[in-house]
């Protein structure tokens, strides 16, 4: 009996009893993993309390509605009512029901609130109940650019791999400055970057902009430290950048083949804490003391406590290096409003203002290389990626710990290419709380992540209908799939997308359930066409006039091998060799595959007159063949094949092609490796060359300038 009901609420919550897994079968969850994952989200769902029966209120605490909408509310009680909307806009709107409410068809895009008032008799006291109102458009903002139908290009960088004659070991906010201008000049209509979220400046290793330890804010490792006015005025930093020994690491930094964290690290906080003092001795009434003043107010306490989490991380960890997260702190730090946060905090006034001001340069010099789009003509100027989740131990959860389960973690499920499946250890948001909130953390997560951009990545853009939630201590395969209130959550993100003038990217890859792709076209999310997985049954790729417009289209990501290193096999090589493949068959059936995808690749680019002329043998089929042999046989991926790729992927039909440097390079070691973390230095590999170069080198520039060719004609 107990059994019984524990299964009906974990129904009730949205847990799935069962899914279809990546071979098309139905495949179902064992109970205790249910039980386990409602475990996880109790403390919000008392059990033996079904979750639609939460609210004391006579109506759910938050409506989300679509303009024009016929919407009627049931009371569930006979008490007459007067009711009351206040809008955003300041109207106020009124009447009488009873049983019922209808909501006015009428009412203007934005955050509302409705009131009910109970009418009762002179004898009693009337109750008021209040929820939020959401109205929000039908689609997702969409740049005058695409509309008139234009095709746009851009470049996806990891900002961190950038190259330069100026920046001091990983790529900075200078860098993107000055790509946004180069790039501009070729015809290209945006950057796409990874996650700029804040990470963790104690520990500056810990380098996945996937993992972070705040979606709110910025990682300041990118700040451009010689940008900053006051470096340059600072006698001390001054002094300090001029000496043989910096120089000496700087030079070091620059040189190295992957990112040195550490170093670079070391040499910006070194810097920063010189030119800090320069900032302060600045009068009240300086323009800058005043912008960043009305920063800090603005941020308000989520800003607060990143700088008071970043101060006491910073602490904490120099003391002792097991203190990775409030998680293991002492047990005083581990809430926010704790005494001795709070303590702390009176006690290093100084050390809080500088990580808040270090949140305000990076947040300026990010607007800046935005301005600098807009002024360069850019239709999208910016692209910024949204990560999925937050690390455990980080600033996001210390702040909002009722919304995280932290007795999970999301991932994926196995499937073909990852046997094993994926846990990404970040803590789930729990769905029910959210919607407690009014799902007002999801729109602070939109808000700060369309700042200073045209476009928003959303990663895993499945997570607004469901997630793989991970009980605690259990490998991938363990896992369960728990809905979200996915109709709500796309209207939301379509009235944030439309206030931002924000275009919305879902990254739809993996196994996508076939609920939600209508929703996100309908939404006007734009879909993620990967080249390398767009083939139809018979193994052949999609011609160019058949991608969907309302999509971007790529020839790889950050979890993907580069060209050269899809050609080459490197990353079935690599793979081997850090045990990723365990399974030798399955190993030589992706070898097979391969060979397969490059054959039919071949065909393709041949059928459609992009294969290079030494290679374009057709007078007959089967010298054709012969000549896809000895391809891949004698001839490695060549500058020809790599350009006609990327000639090809330009004419699609997509609105949207997001291309990435290291092809333009033709570099083969990837970025990323999904399913590793000491196997392989992720998130270190830099480009090749320097920005400089790259823009400077002809056989790139033409590259450029058939993809703008390419894309006009399409």
């Amino acid at each position: 009996m107990e059994n019984n009901c524990l299964n009906d609420l974990a129904t009730e919550a949205g847990i799935t009893s069962e899914y279809i897994n990546a071979y098309g079968k139905p495949q179902a969850i064992p109970a205790e993993i249910r039980h386990r994952i409602l475990e996880a989200m109790s403390t919000d769902i008392p059990v033996g309390r079904p979750v639609s029966h939460l609210h004391a209120s006579p109506l759910p605490n938050v409506k989300v509605v679509i303009p024009g909408q016929m919407v009627t509310l049931p009371l569930e009680d006979t008490n007459n009512y007067q009711w009351q909307i206040h809008t955003e806009q300041g109207e106020i709107l009124h009447g009488h029901c009873q049983h019922q409410f209808t909501l006015p068809t009428d009412l203007s895009l934005g955050y509302h609130t409705l009131s009910l008032i109970t009418e009762e008799k002179p004898e009693t006291v009337s109750r008021q109940y209040s929820i939020q109102l959401i109205v929000a458009p039908e689609r997702c903002y969409e740049p005058d650019a695409i509309t008139r139908g234009e095709k746009l290009w851009g470049a996806c960088v990891q900002l961190y791999t950038l190259r330069s004659e100026s920046n001091w070991g990983i790529g900075d906010f200078g860098d993107l400055k000055y790509m946004l201008q180069e790039l501009a000049q070729c015809g290209g209509a945006f950057i796409g970057l990874n996650p700029l979220h804040a990470i963790y400046p104690a520990m500056p290793e810990n380098a996945s902009p996937y993992s972070p330890s705040s979606r709110h804010w910025l990682n300041i490792i990118y700040i451009a430290v010689h940008q900053i006015e006051d470096f340059n005025y600072s006698i001390e930093a001054q002094e300090w950048w001029h000496s043989a020994e910096t120089q000496s690491k700087l030079q070091q930094a620059r040189q190295t083949e992957w990112v040195d964290y550490t170093t670079v690290m070391t040499l910006k906080m070194a810097a920063l804490r010189l030119v800090y003092p320069q900032f302060k001795r600045r009068s009240g009434d300086d323009p800058q003391q005043i912008i960043f003043q009305n920063f800090v107010t603005k941020g308000g306490k989520n800003l607060y406590y990143q700088a008071a989490y970043d101060a006491l991380h910073h602490k904490l960890y120099g003391e002792n290096n097991v203190y990775w997260g409030w998680p293991v702190w002492p047990e005083e730090y581990r809430e926010p409003e704790n005494d001795a946060v709070k303590t702390f905090c009176h006690s290093h006034p100084q050390e809080i203002e500088f990580f808040l001001w270090l949140q305000w340069i990076a947040d300026t010099q990010l607007a800046e290389c935005f301005t600098i789009s807009q002024a360069n003509q850019m239709p999208i100027g910016i692209y910024r990626d949204l990560a999925v989740g937050v690390a455990q131990g980080g600033s996001e959860t210390w702040c909002n710990r009722n919304i995280y389960c932290t007795k999970a973690s999301v991932g994926a499920p196995p499937d073909i290419l990852g046997p094993r499946g994926q846990n990404w250890g970040l803590p789930p948001m729990n769905p029910h709380v959210l919607k407690a909130q009014a799902y007002q953390p999801f729109i602070e997560l939109l808000r700060s992540n369309m700042r200073h951009c045209g476009a928003l990545r959303i990663d895993h853009v499945m997570s607004l209908l469901r997630l793989w939630w991970i009980p605690q201590g259990e490998t991938a395969d363990k896992g369960v799939y728990v809905h979200y209130p996915v109709d709500d959550l796309l209207a939301i993100l379509a009235l944030e997308s439309q206030r931002n003038h924000c275009l919305v990217i879902g990254e739809d890859l993996g196994i996508v359930p076939e609920e939600i792709v209508d929703k996100l076209r309908d939404s006007g999310v734009y879909s993620y066409k990967v080249f390398y997985f767009e083939r139809n049954e018979q193994g052949e790729y999609r011609a160019p006039d058949e991608y969907p417009v309302q999509a971007m289209a790529t020839i790889n990501t950050h979890d993907l091998p580069t060209l050269r290193g899809f050609w080459q096999n490197e990353d079935l090589i690599l793979g081997e060799s850090i045990g990723l493949y365990p399974d030798k068959a399955l190993l030589a059936d992706l070898y097979s595959e391969r060979k397969r995808c490059k054959q039919a690749l071949l065909t393709s680019l041949n059928r459609h007159g992009y294969l290079p002329e030494e290679l374009s043998k057709t007078d007959t089929p089967s010298s054709f063949q012969r000549s896809v042999s000895l391809t891949q046989t004698e001839h490695p991926m060549s500058h020809a094949i790599n350009q006609g790729i990327h000639r090809y992927i330009a004419r699609s039909t997509c609105a949207l092609l997001g291309l990435q440097p290291e092809d333009w390079l033709d570099m083969e070691r990837p970025v990323n490796i999904p399913g590793t973390t000491e196997e392989y230095p992720n998130w270190r590999r830099k480009l090749t060359s320097t920005l400089e170069a790259i823009f400077s080198d002809s056989h790139i520039n033409h590259l450029l300038q058939t993809i703008e060719e390419c894309r006009k004609q399409g």
